[in-house]
């Protein structure tokens, strides 16, 4: 299965192999996070590598696996991106609808989007296109990127950690555990722009941010 496939990859490559893994995680979303790091996380457990370190190796590969789409969206922009995965995304595993998505998520939300995406699977590995796009300047991409990223492999290593033989129980349980992360975002967002528009009423403010 692809839990031994990955296994030999990490076993072999170590710290680069997760590096390696979660790169090509964010170019081709279908390649699951969700085994990938609590599996990093399982090999700390056997006493074979670092838990710092492997976080680490995860962040730096998801990092450097969402410059490629965050340009192609400055480069690009989002209807030859659209049109371009509606013909050849099938193989990615991305469609233009998804691209759709990501960017409504990011009109909506701004900047924000892209550090709270990145806790949100099937929109995390996205969130970069639409960014690019609306050609978020570079070092706000980056660090929201980074917190969001940092948090995610966090927590899905110390998932595996603790599971240890049973990390592949992640990626099963890990699906319902992040449509409540996505509706606990939503309501959280929600929250924020009553209580914003409550204060605005409140001081009279009529201008637009």
């Amino acid at each position: 299965g692809l839990g031994d496939v990955y296994k030999r990859q990490i076993y072999s490559l170590g710290y680069v192999g997760i590096g390696f893994l979660m790169f090509l995680e964010n170019l081709f979303p279908p390649i699951p996070s969700e085994l990938i790091m609590p599996l990093g996380g399982f090999v700390v457990a056997q006493g074979k590598m670092d838990f710092s370190l492997v976080v680490i190796a995860g962040v730096v590969g998801t990092i450097l696996g969402a410059l490629p789409w965050y340009y192609a969206g400055r480069l690009l922009g989002e209807e030859r991106i659209k049109n371009f995965c509606d013909r050849y995304g099938k193989w990615m595993g991305i469609s233009g609808e998804d691209i759709a998505k990501s960017t409504r998520w990011f009109n909506k939300h701004g900047n924000k989007a892209v550090l709270f995406c990145r806790l949100v699977p099937g929109v995390r590995t996205l969130i970069s296109i639409p960014a690019g796009i609306g050609n978020m300047p570079f070092v706000p991409f980056a660090v929201y990127s980074t917190i969001g990223t940092t948090a995610w492999v966090l927590l899905l290593t110390y998932a595996g950690y603790v599971l240890g033989d049973n990390y592949e129980l992640v990626d099963k349980y890990f699906d319902p555990l992040s449509k409540i992360v996505l509706a606990i975002l939503v309501m959280a967002f929600v929250v924020w722009i009553v209580d914003k528009q409550m204060k605005r009423r409140r001081t009279g403010g009529k201008t637009e941010e």
